[in-house]
């Protein structure tokens, strides 16, 4: 595992997450500086979206009462179901006779289209998601985004906006996710805990690099959300080298049997991103 010898000289680098990884403001209780930084991988606390407890009482209070995964897990899909009127769209605003498809648009979509693949409309959805909510820019989407002017962040900003067009208040509802999937974590695990998890690739040289131990260490800057695998033997199907790193679980959005019988398959957990410190398998 990584070695934690080197906590206090890699929390000290300065800057830990660069400027133009992020923007000045987010919607959750930690600014985008601290959320994307080096030092919450070693010191995690919680993070909350604005407005989540407040407005989602009811949800909680459920949740509370069940005593299985399986039961608050129903619980949550139910209330999904319920407030965002998915079996009645006409109540969430839809007209009557409207053909428009994007509308039935929702949370389980959005992730079979990211398991589906990374680079996919619904994929530009979950980035442009962890930009509003964090305040982590999306680095990679069908290419590097390192210029707002270049035809591939043209191409991001509008699978983007057509992900989110005519839709059923879908980034509430990646909200409500996220939310419930720090409920059942939070069950789980104690605040500093972290998740060893492991993420197959090809190239080393094609992530940005902010620091390189040696060979086998390094801190780098991932994209705003990035897909491990809790598998490690299934980690190294996707690649020639293994990129491992203990993951706070604060920043899971979403991991394979959180809804259970619906994600089956690479064991996958779906992480949200920043400057990690992770050790190179090869």
């Amino acid at each position: 595992m990584i070695n934690n010898n080197k906590d206090d000289n890699l929390v000290s680098m300065k800057p830990s997450l660069p400027p133009f990884a992020h923007l000045p403001i987010n919607r959750c209780n930690l600014p985008p500086v601290i959320v994307g930084s080096l030092s919450f991988q070693h010191h995690p606390t919680a993070l909350r979206i604005d407005g989540i407890d407040e407005l989602h009482k009811a949800l909680f209070r459920g949740l509370d009462t069940r005593q299985t995964h399986k039961q608050r897990a129903n619980y949550f899909m139910d209330y999904m179901i319920v407030h965002f009127r998915m079996e009645n769209l006409q109540d969430a605003g839809l007209m009557s006779g409207d053909k428009n498809k994007r509308s039935k648009a929702d949370y389980l979509r959005i992730l079979r289209g990211w398991l589906f693949d990374t680079d996919s409309r619904e994929a530009a959805v979950l980035k442009s998601w962890v930009e509003s909510r964090f305040g982590l820019l999306a680095r990679y989407h069908k290419g590097e985004l390192n210029d707002y002017a270049s035809e591939n962040y043209q191409i991001y900003l509008q699978e983007r906006s057509s992900g989110l067009y005519a839709t059923n208040a879908l980034e509430a509802q990646i909200d409500l996710l996220y939310s419930y999937c720090q409920y059942e974590l939070a069950l789980q695990y104690e605040q500093n805990q972290r998740l060893p998890l492991y993420r197959g690739v090809n190239k080393i040289d094609s992530y940005e690099i902010l620091k390189r131990h040696d060979k086998n260490q390094a801190v780098v800057l991932m994209n705003n959300i990035n897909s491990f695998s809790r598998n490690r033997e299934r980690a190294d199907e996707f690649g020639d080298y293994i990129l491992e790193a203990d993951i706070p679980w604060q920043k899971v959005l979403f991991y394979s049997d959180l809804l259970p019988g619906l994600f089956n398959g690479e064991d996958e957990a779906l992480v949200i991103g920043g400057v990690y410190e992770v050790k190179i398998i090869f």
